[in-house]
């Protein structure tokens, strides 16, 4: 069975935040349970390992699971915290002499190779927007609304009659964007606070009162928030929906 590794759960800036002593980045420093890399998943089955994003963390990410080369990686969208560990990655693959496989929208394309003009002499650059295979899971993309920060692109993934979908930065989302997360095994939906108070039109990321909104809605078998951001204490009692649960990293998810 495939299964869905959370390798970081951590909004823009991680955690802890370099110059934070709140209680959580404070415990994120010893314990560390609410330490936080920058959101990355890992998808791994008989079939093939691919990577969702590729933010500043990457390296430290690989190193702590003991994985050397990432063949396939899909990105969600060209913000920093998740494209940020590309030239390392493109930098692997130049001296192993071996060719990644980026995969995104076209815009999204566009904009990373504005940044990393270099890449394509170490990736192949693939487009998404007719739907993929990868790992044996079908996956279509679709455009979510990220608020203050633009845009995001969510994806849907099938295989074996099991449903489910990466979201990692959306917010306020209109019908049509909410229609491939009916029929859903899972969601995997960012949520950067529990209740979010700065005004809504400078906001980019659902908080967990708004997603618990939305899961009544669009009624996943189960979801999982990740994207948290030094607000989530993971050992906090938060009145959840019940079939929610919060990623911490490492974290391992059966997809079947």
């Amino acid at each position: 069975m495939d299964s869905l590794v959370f390798l970081g759960t951590g909004d823009a800036m991680g955690v802890p935040r370099v110059y934070c002593d709140c209680d959580v980045c404070t415990e994120a420093r010893t314990t560390g349970n609410n330490r936080r890399f920058r959101s990355l998943v890992m998808i791994q089955g008989q079939d093939g390992d691919f990577l969702i994003d590729c933010g500043p963390d990457w390296r430290s990410q690989m190193e702590r699971i003991g994985k050397r080369f990432a063949d396939k990686i899909l990105v969600t969208h060209a913000h920093f915290d998740h494209i940020g560990g590309l030239p390392e990655w493109a930098d692997a693959c130049r001296w192993l002499r071996r060719k990644g496989q980026l995969y995104a929208p076209q815009e999204v394309i566009e904009t990373i190779l504005k940044q990393f003009p270099w890449l394509d002499r170490h990736l192949d650059i693939n487009t998404v927007e007719d739907g993929i295979t990868l790992g044996g899971w079908k996956i279509t993309s679709w455009k979510v609304c990220h608020g203050y920060n633009g845009f995001s692109y969510a994806y849907r993934l099938e295989k074996n009659g099991f449903r489910w979908v990466y979201c990692s930065d959306s917010i306020g989302l209109n019908e049509e964007e909410k229609k491939p997360l009916h029929d859903l095994d899972l969601l995997v939906l960012g949520t950067s606070f529990y209740h979010e108070t700065a005004a809504y039109r400078t906001r980019s990321v659902y908080d967990m009162q708004e997603a618990a909104q939305l899961l009544s809605e669009v009624r996943p078998v189960k979801a999982i928030y990740t994207h948290m951001s030094h607000d989530i204490d993971v050992h906090a009692d938060y009145p959840l929906p019940e079939n929610v649960e919060l990623a911490m990293t490492g974290m391992r998810v059966n997809l079947g």
